[in-house]
């Protein structure tokens, strides 16, 4: 990859991988300082990574990049011992966004990720295992998961209006 190169995979795929990351960390400051260390470790390999696969590169560098953090601090949550149940919506409400937000923060971290990169960024199912290092079949599982809860969560339509 050129420098050309490099700079204009910033300038294309900087503000998707910082609303991603933003997503999950829920802290700008936090999610800019890993798009940078993202960035840093690009140009440090900006020898062997292609401009075609840069996008991808940048992705799983700042998805690794954040998990690095959430190990780091200590943050991991263990909700697979929760039970949807506890965590349902059922009161009148008529934002649907707030609600699938909180929805989507009570996720476990993996069903968040591979939810946000299908639906929010648009990845394939192929792409998003080769981000998380996940097979297909379970990327597919896990957002099913997902969408299974959120709409347990979210509950009928017309509590929603």
């Amino acid at each position: 990859m050129t420098v050309k190169e490099y700079n204009k995979s910033v300038d294309l795929f900087s503000d998707g991988v910082y609303r991603f990351i933003l997503k999950n960390a829920k802290n700008e400051e936090v999610a800019k300082d890993i798009i940078q260390e993202t960035y840093t470790k690009m140009w440090i390999k900006i020898d062997t990574i292609s401009f075609e696969k840069a996008k991808s590169y940048i992705f799983t560098t700042a998805y690794h990049t954040f998990i690095d953090y959430i190990r780091k601090n200590k943050r991991i949550v263990d909700f697979e011992n929760v039970t949807e149940n506890n965590y349902s919506h059922s009161d009148s409400y008529s934002d649907i966004g707030e609600v699938l937000t909180k929805g989507i923060e009570q996720l476990p971290e993996k069903q968040r990720t591979v939810l946000m990169l299908r639906d929010y960024e648009g990845y394939s199912y192929y792409e998003i295992g080769e981000i998380t290092n996940l097979n297909e079949s379970q990327v597919k599982v896990y957002i099913y998961r997902a969408r299974l809860f959120l709409k347990n969560y979210i509950g009928s339509i017309e509590k929603i209006i």
